[in-house]
């Protein structure tokens, strides 16, 4: 039977129309999405608006995207799906959304709310299902709540700390007349954040900090969600503190700056890992202690007191006892703990002299930086990432999928800005790195957007490719072909003797009947894109310069590497960070005068 579809008088406006209207309110300049029976309503209205829609080729993709989007314009991402599969597509990228605090809104049509709890066709209860991984979830049966419901989630992920949000309506509530109303001023009376942090806590900081010999300022993605770059050089500058910065901070201070001592964590640099180790007090600002950054919690900075300052007071003492918590807004609290220690050494005479241990940790610096073997023959992963990285400069913004490409692509591109770097932190995600750059480059259009990607993680999500061709957004991928599943290879090399079970890709030359399968140069092709191959040092320059130089459609390059290198150094999971090791069995040799 064919739906007839009623337009209202003059004075009235559909619940879909009053969602369109609301998002325009709400400043939304493009959505990632893909139509669907029960949002189907939706995009009529859509269709006449100023809102961009990018129709991609999977929910995920649209998810990712909106995540991209929002790191580099640090506004609020919007993907648009259907109701049930459409809608638990989206919930890979919410989650990964939630992991790493970026704010994005998720707007799914669900089913007629008369057949909501029947297991009608193609319901899921998607409000249900992301409520453990959104800041917020709605359900909407009545078009009159659309404009109130869209202003407070654009509202709730984008302040405090950000995150997704989930909209979902009804399609009776999108296909019914209704009126709209545009909301003043919201009443959220359980939603609070604190930005300004305690006059209290800050001078308390401000006294521990000129008190320690050992300082770290150990700085997270809340620097770079607080846009307090600027605020976090000034208080280097002031107090010469050394600092390390998170997978999700890079950018957050420039690489090329003496006392930036790299990433932490698991496969962070021997210097970043050895000052969190040796430091007396850790100065945690946007950061929240993860197990990767930890190692074994047990045996983490154990002669440390922290200062711990986060937007989000359920993360102050959540794994780590903490001497001075501070809530706040990131920038609100470097910049008065400038002030303060300004204050301070004014006042008192007091200030503190970390020479000797600056000396220390950049003497470790110089003696351990993140180096690799070249092969004999082919090309080292390593050397691929550093000439990209040298090519396209800082200028360009870098994303990347999960494994070992990511953990290179930390150490081997030079980060210089914030929101230069791009990759799923907390969740992991494969798949992220494609979809998560075409976003970006449609928040930053006209600049440089490389994906650096693995041949597994690429494969999970390529077919936004298709999208980026026919919506003219030129992202460059690289793909880091190493024939295999990197990390988890490099795993069953160090932990199970070798025994590589499930693997082998079949991505190289050496696959099964010197077929490659895929073959991503003809994949590129059959996408509207220009591939490329790369399989020589000698090649590597002019294959880079030939993508930067394609500026109207998408470029893949196949970067064929070295098989079994590997991502040093290393703390294995659940070890300690003292058991830090930068080959193979081959552990740091301290001298007295290192630490």
């Amino acid at each position: 039977m064919t739906e007839v579809v009623t337009r209202p008088s003059s004075d009235t406006l559909t619940g879909a129309q009053s969602l369109v209207r609301s998002l325009e309110h709400a400043g939304v300049e493009v959505i990632f999405g893909i139509p669907g029976g029960a949002i189907l309503p939706a995009y009529d209205p859509l269709f006449d608006s100023s809102i961009r829609h990018v129709l991609v080729r999977h929910e995920q993709g649209a998810g990712h995207a909106a995540q991209g989007y929002a790191m580099v314009t640090g506004r609020v991402g919007v993907c648009m799906a259907t109701s049930g599969p459409g809608a638990t597509n989206l919930v890979t990228a919410i989650a990964d959304a939630y992991m790493d605090s970026v704010p994005i809104v998720a707007i799914t049509g669900q089913v007629s709310s008369s057949l909501i709890g029947t297991d009608g066709f193609q319901e899921a209860d998607i409000r249900g299902i992301t409520m453990p991984i959104t800041k917020h979830s709605y359900l909407v049966t009545d078009p009159a709540d659309i404009p109130t419901v869209v202003a407070e989630a654009f509202h709730i992920a984008s302040t405090g700390r950000p995150g997704p949000v989930l909209v979902d309506v009804a399609k009776d509530a999108l296909q019914a007349t209704t009126t709209f109303h545009w909301p003043n001023e919201l009443a959220l009376p359980g939603y609070r954040p604190t930005t300004r942090p305690h006059g209290k806590q800050v001078r308390e900081a401000a006294r521990l900090i000129a008190a320690a010999e050992r300082p770290v300022l150990y700085v997270g993605g809340g620097v770079i969600k607080a846009d307090a770059a600027a605020e976090l050089a000034m208080l280097v500058e002031l107090t010469g503190i050394p600092v390390v910065t998170t997978l999700m901070a890079r950018g957050a201070f420039p690489d090329s700056h003496e006392l930036h001592l790299g990433m932490p964590g698991m496969h962070g640099t021997v210097a970043a890992v050895a000052a969190l180790q040796k430091s007396d007090l850790l100065i945690s600002l946007g950061a929240r202690f993860d197990d990767r950054v930890t190692g074994q919690l047990e045996t983490f900075a154990p002669g440390a007191k922290v200062i711990h300052a986060d937007i989000d007071p359920a993360e102050i003492g959540k794994n780590r006892e903490v001497d001075v918590p501070i809530v706040g807004d990131c920038r609100e609290v470097i910049a008065d703990l400038v002030v303060t220690l300004r204050k301070q050494a004014d006042e008192t005479g007091t200030k503190g002299d970390y020479t000797a241990w600056r000396q220390q940790m950049l003497a470790v610096k110089d003696k351990f930086p993140v180096a690799y073997d070249t092969p004999g023959e082919g090309l080292a992963p390593q050397t691929v990432i550093e000439r990209i990285s040298a090519i396209a400069g800082p200028e360009a913004t870098y994303v990347a999928g999960v494994g070992q490409h990511q953990m290179w692509a930390t150490h081997f591109i030079d980060f210089e800005r914030p929101r230069q770097w791009l990759n799923s932190g907390g969740a992991g995600t494969m798949g992220y790195s494609v979809p998560a750059a075409m976003g970006a480059q449609v928040g930053l259009p006209g600049s440089v957007v490389w994906a650096i990607d693995g041949d597994g993680c690429f494969q999970m999500t390529n077919q936004e490719l298709a999208t980026c061709a026919l919506e003219g957004i030129p992202i460059k991928v690289a793909v880091i072909n190493n024939s295999s599943l990197g990390m988890v290879r490099q795993w069953q090399t160090l932990f199970y003797e070798g025994r590589y079970s499930n693997t082998d890709l079949n991505t190289g030359p050496e696959s099964i009947g010197a077929r490659r399968i895929p073959d991503f140069v003809k994949l590129a092709d059959a996408y509207g894109c220009v591939g490329l191959r790369c399989d020589s040092p000698d090649q590597l320059d002019a294959t880079i310069e030939q993508a930067m130089a394609i500026t109207d459609r998408p470029v893949v390059i196949d970067f064929v590497v070295e098989r079994d290198a590997m991502v040093w150094p290393m703390v294995a999971a659940g070890t300690s960070n003292d058991d830090i090791k930068i080959a193979r069995d081959l552990a740091p040799e301290w001298e007295d005068e290192d630490l």
